[in-house]
């Protein structure tokens, strides 16, 4: 599958957040071309796609209908986090006010020592590694990227091993052992998912808590 940001996929059911809340749409634009991004709150860190950005919040692409509680953090590909409040969502968009002031200058260069780093989500998913040779490992998935995933485990899987890993809500993925460290491994994908899909298999690996998953 090809590294790219991928956003297709059917349209969800409108989900309004509280219409009284001011709308930060009305403040000056400033129009971003594609940032990839992810959203960190209580239930789960998500994917998301940073649209337009003004002095008082930003415009995102969504994947699924968000947690509606609480502050949340968006954090861009070179690290800066900024926090955020969810004003409204709609289908796939949604609005964010900044808690503070950001450095609007900043987020639209968004300078960083990475080249292209992929978003990594940090998750505790349990999951299953099976081997070429047919051994079933169970193990827990700590972060994952549309790249790859690293797992903590008790076994020692051979260096460049390739293995099949899946978990509730991830289907079952091919992937190589890139490098193993004190009881945990590093996974490389085959085939790397999409954003769009990957967006997606993040919301089914982290179900909202405290009955906030919505469907």
């Amino acid at each position: 599958m090809p590294n790219a940001l991928h956003c297709a996929g059917a349209p969800l059911a409108p989900n309004h957040v509280s219409a009284d809340m001011p709308d930060q749409r009305d403040a000056q634009r400033f129009t971003l071309l594609i940032r990839a991004a992810k959203l960190v709150t209580r239930a789960g860190e998500y994917l998301c796609v940073i649209r337009d950005v003004s002095e008082s919040g930003i415009s995102v692409r969504i994947f699924h209908p968000l947690p509606v509680h609480g502050a949340m953090e968006v954090e861009l590909q070179n690290g800066d986090r900024h926090q955020v409040e969810l004003v409204w969502q709609e289908e796939e968009r949604a609005g964010f006010r900044f808690a503070n002031a950001a450095d609007i200058e900043r987020m639209i260069q968004s300078p960083s020592r990475f080249n292209k780093r992929a978003i990594r989500l940090n998750v505790s998913v349990a999951a299953e590694v099976t081997t070429r040779e047919g051994m079933v490992e169970q193990v827990e998935i700590t972060d994952i990227s549309q790249q790859g995933a690293k797992i903590s485990c008790s076994c020692r899987f051979a260096i460049d091993g390739r293995v099949t890993i899946s978990a509730e809500g991830l289907p079952e993925t091919e992937a190589k052992v890139r490098w193993r460290r004190d009881g945990t491994c590093g996974l490389i994908f085959e085939d790397t998912y999409q954003y769009g899909d990957f967006a997606r298999i993040a919301h089914m690996l982290q179900p909202f808590s405290d009955g906030l998953r919505q469907v």
